[in-house]
């Protein structure tokens, strides 16, 4: 797929409050921290689409990027170590449960995971929630550059390890870095083919 068009459209907390549902979109979520903007500006070539920054917890609504006037890509708010008072925390986890259930041209959903890192509970609470709830989901496994290849194939292995636990079938997942580009054409790839399955 070819980025041609890339452009932000509008920031909600109310998923009823979304742009209308006629065209698919692919939300992408993970732990605070993870790198989600700045792999999200890898995949679309634009450095500043996403805001980025160096402290957890920036992204605090619905975010929907139109891309190639086709389809959606959305940021959703991190979970994990945002300093948030409990309140907001549990009012952002409604927010983001209400999006993934009722949202109706959400076509999958891509679950960020950092590759430095041994499994964490949160990301597999995370995913088996997905999965009780029956919505499309991959893995992006993030911040590749930042080890060997030998120590981010031996996380990501660990990883998915651990989900072969609870799961018969383990989901599609993919290795990238925003820093080289890594994974850039297997995941465009990977929503082109999902959203050419979409119907109104």
């Amino acid at each position: 797929m070819k980025i041609s068009s890339a452009e932000f459209i509008t920031s909600n907390t109310d998923y009823k409050k979304c742009p209308a549902p006629v065209i698919p979109e692919l939300a992408f979520i993970g732990r605070s921290n993870v790198g989600k903007s700045s792999l999200i500006n890898m995949l679309v070539n634009k450095k500043k689409l996403a805001k980025t920054s160096n402290n957890p917890g920036k992204t605090q609504t619905i975010n929907h990027f139109k891309i190639n006037d086709k389809w959606y890509l959305v940021d959703l708010p991190g979970y994990g170590f945002a300093k948030i008072s409990q309140a907001k925390r549990t009012e952002w986890q409604q927010m983001i449960y209400d999006y993934l259930k009722f949202r109706k041209n959400l076509v999958s959903v891509f679950v960020l995971i950092d590759s430095r890192l041994d499994p964490q509970k949160n990301d597999l609470d995370f995913i088996n929630q997905l999965g009780e709830d029956q919505i499309p989901f991959g893995l992006a496994f993030t911040k590749a550059d930042k080890q060997t290849k030998n120590k981010t194939h031996r996380n990501v292995s660990a990883f998915m390890k651990k989900l072969s636990e609870s799961w018969e079938t383990l989901p599609t997942y993919f290795i990238s870095s925003a820093e080289t580009g890594e994974g850039r054409e297997d995941v465009l790839n990977y929503i082109e083919a999902t959203c050419a399955e979409f119907k109104v």
